[in-house]
C-alpha cells in the first residue's frame, strides 16, 4: 500500500471531529487557519467558535473595529494575526464584493496569508491541487524519508515543498492534506510519537535507524531577548490610567499602563530609577511594588514589575497617549495577557 493510502486510511479511523472540516466555505476555513497559526487546536478552538459566532460572514468581520477584533483575540498571542484578519476582511468586501477567494494565487495576496495558508484554504475550499506544508508535514516527511536538511533553511524549504507536491494526491488534495497534517499532529508528534502502532513504522527511515529524536533538523533560533517593563498603576475609585501601545513594538494597539522600560531588573532603591519615577509622577509620589511577572514571547522574555502609586501628579501635555478610563470601559479594551491577568487579580471587585 502506498504512503498516501496508508495516511488516508489512518485518517478515516483517527481524525478529530473539528468544525472547520465540515465545510468548504473559504471564509470559515480562513478563520480557522489564521487562528491556528502558531496555536494548538485545543487553545484555538474556543477562539474560532467566538469569532464565527460574532462574525458569521466576512461582511460582519469587515464592519467591526480593530479594537473589537483585538479584544476577542486577547490571550491568543501574535496579535498581528488579528490586525491582518481585519484588514483582509475589509479588502475582501471592497475588492471581491464579499466573495472570499478560493484560489491560491488570489489568496496569497491577502494580508497575513502565506504559502501554507493559501494552499490549505484553496485545497480545502475548492480542491485546488496545492500541497500544505506546516510543522506537522515537515516532521512526517523528514522522519519517514530520512531528510536531514534543516526545515527552516532556504534549501530545506525548497526540498520539502517539492517532495510534498510530488506526493500530493491530485485526485483528492483536500483529503490527503488533512490526513498528513492530522497524522503529524496526533501520531507522529514532536515528542513521544506513537511509533509502536504506527502504520508506517516498517518503512519509516527514522524509526528503522533510531533517528526519531533527531529528525527533523532545525537551525536554532537566536537567543531570546530579555526586556524589563516597569508599569505604574494609577487608579481612582472609578477610573484607571491607561495608554494605547503604538506601532513599532510588541502589542501594537493594545492597552497597558504608564511604563518605564529599563535595561535590567530594577528596584526603587536605585537612585536613577527613583528620580525618573519622581520626574514623571511628582516628588511626593508614594510608590509600592505590587507584583512581578515573567511573560514569555517567541523572541522575547518580558520581566514585568507592577508598581502602585499614591500622591502622584501627572502632566498630560507631556504624555498625550495616556487617558483615564472607567473600569467598565477597561473591560472592553484589548490588553496584553500579562496586563489582563493583573487586572483580574487586582481589580476583580471594581
Amino acid at each position: 500500500m502506498t504512503f498516501q493510502n496508508e495516511l488516508i486510511n489512518w485518517y478515516h479511523v483517527n481524525k478529530r471531529d473539528l468544525p472547520w472540516r465540515h465545510t468548504q466555505d473559504a471564509y470559515t476555513i480562513w478563520l480557522s487557519e489564521i487562528i491556528l497559526q502558531q496555536t494548538r487546536v485545543e487553545q484555538g478552538l474556543p477562539y474560532f467558535t467566538k469569532f464565527l459566532h460574532k462574525f458569521p460572514s466576512v461582511f460582519d468581520f469587515a464592519a467591526t473595529t480593530e479594537t473589537e477584533v483585538l479584544k476577542l483575540w486577547q490571550g491568543l498571542g501574535y496579535y498581528s494575526r488579528g490586525r491582518n484578519m481585519h484588514a483582509t476582511a475589509q479588502l475582501v468586501v471592497k475588492n471581491f464584493e464579499g466573495r472570499f477567494p478560493t484560489l491560491h494565487d488570489e489568496l496569497i495576496k491577502l494580508k497575513g496569508v502565506g504559502e501554507y495558508t493559501a494552499a490549505a484554504i484553496s485545497s480545502f475550499s475548492s480542491g485546488e491541487a496545492r500541497a500544505v506544508v506546516d510543522g506537522n508535514v515537515f516532521r512526517v516527511l523528514a522522519r519517514y524519508f530520512g531528510i536531514d536538511t534543516a526545515i527552516n533553511s532556504p534549501a530545506g524549504k525548497k526540498q520539502f515543498y517539492m517532495l510534498a507536491n510530488d506526493l500530493l494526491l491530485k485526485s483528492d488534495p483536500a483529503l490527503y492534506n488533512q490526513a498528513i497534517m492530522e497524522f503529524g499532529a496526533i501520531q507522529c508528534k514532536p515528542k513521544s510519537p506513537v511509533c509502536s502502532i504506527c502504520p508506517l513504522n516498517q518503512s519509516c527511515y527514522a524509526f528503522k535507524n533510531n533517528l526519531i529524536n533527531v529528525l527533523p533538523v532545525k537551525i536554532k533560533k537566536a537567543v531570546q531577548k530579555h526586556r524589563f517593563f516597569n508599569y505604574f498603576v494609577c487608579v481612582t475609585d472609578t477610573d484607571v490610567l491607561v495608554k494605547e501601545r503604538q506601532a513599532g513594538d510588541i502589542w501594537q494597539h493594545l492597552y497597558d499602563f504608564p511604563l518605564i522600560e529599563t535595561e535590567n531588573e530594577i528596584s526603587l532603591a536605585d537612585p536613577i530609577f527613583n528620580n525618573e519615577v519622581k520626574t514623571l509622577f511628582g516628588s511626593d509620589v508614594d510608590c509600592t511594588l505590587l507584583s512581578y511577572k515573567r511573560h514569555i514571547l517567541t523572541h522575547q522574555i518580558i520581566h514585568v514589575q507592577f508598581f502602585g502609586l499614591k500622591n502622584y501628579i501627572f502632566n498630560f501635555n507631556k504624555q498625550k497617549e495616556l487617558n483615564w478610563v472607567s473600569f467598565s470601559k477597561l473591560e472592553e479594551l484589548p490588553q496584553p495577557k500579562v496586563i489582563h491577568n493583573f487586572i483580574l487579580e487586582h481589580f476583580a471587585s471594581q
